[in-house]
């Protein structure tokens, strides 16, 4: 039996992008029950992607209850219920099999992991506040994406010094504000941009220099959901200082 229901998590403080403010986490929690043993998965809907609670809610309770993780990929669109489907059915085999996850994927067990930290979108003063109260942090993730950015990653430059930058414009920018930025934002230490351009201006990309990483094949890991939330669920993921650990068997696989 497959069930989806909605949970709300308040953020710690208001989280700007360049597509607006969030105060709180919206998810769906799909609960796949067989057997008496219970399976756990979870997602975000993103109105970029014309997802809705309601929407992402009905496509999962559509779903036959036989579903399994191969039928699961031609059934759904990839999306924000596909991907929490799956992961339920993921943490369901874990549970029946009593594995965990990289066991029952047959993959490498996963270590803990320095996880970037999200300064969300403000005025320069601010983003200096916010960067200099977390400059302790190894690796930092600014949200940027308007007409005025370069006072912003100054601004957080100033406040934390030492550590390392990765810039996610989302999708706020266009070639030429990119082009124009690139050289500064390299002569700023930054390592890499996410969604620098719309997502169908992809291809305005191509012949442009690229100093520095876009995105793809990175080697950073950007998992600080969690630490921005006023309170997280039970038995959440482990945050060390800077370090994600992977999660505990009560919390998911």
């Amino acid at each position: 039996m497959i069930q989806a229901k909605v949970e709300i998590f308040p953020l710690a403080q208001v989280f700007r992008i360049s597509r607006g403010a969030r105060t709180q986490a919206e998810v769906v929690t799909v609960i796949y029950e067989k057997d008496g043993i219970i399976g756990r998965g979870e997602c975000v809907p993103y109105a970029r992607y014309d997802e809705t609670l309601e929407s992402v809610t009905k496509q999962i309770e559509d779903l036959p209850d036989n579903i399994d993780k191969e039928t699961l990929q031609e059934t759904l669109p990839p999306g924000a219920a596909r991907n929490a489907v799956d992961c339920a059915l993921w943490d369901f085999e874990c549970k029946k099999l009593d594995q965990r996850i990289w066991e029952t994927a047959n993959i490498q067990k996963p270590e803990k992991n320095i996880t970037a930290y999200t300064l969300s979108l403000d005025e320069p003063e601010n983003m200096f506040k916010q960067a200099e109260k977390n400059s302790n942090r190894p690796l930092l993730k600014i949200k940027l994406g308007t007409p005025n950015d370069m006072p912003r990653l100054e601004a957080v430059r100033k406040g934390a010094p030492s550590a390392e930058i990765i810039v996610d414009a989302n999708e706020g920018w266009d070639a030429e504000v990119y082009s124009q930025l690139a050289p500064k934002l390299v002569k700023l230490g930054v390592k890499l941009v996410e969604q620098p351009l719309p997502a169908d201006k992809d291809d305005d990309l191509i012949g442009l220099p690229r100093p520095l990483p876009i995105a793809q094949n990175a080697t950073f890991v950007d998992l600080d959901g969690p630490l921005l939330l006023a309170q997280d669920r039970q038995h959440g993921l482990l945050y060390d200082e800077s370090w994600v650990h992977p999660p505990v068997k009560d919390l998911w696989g």
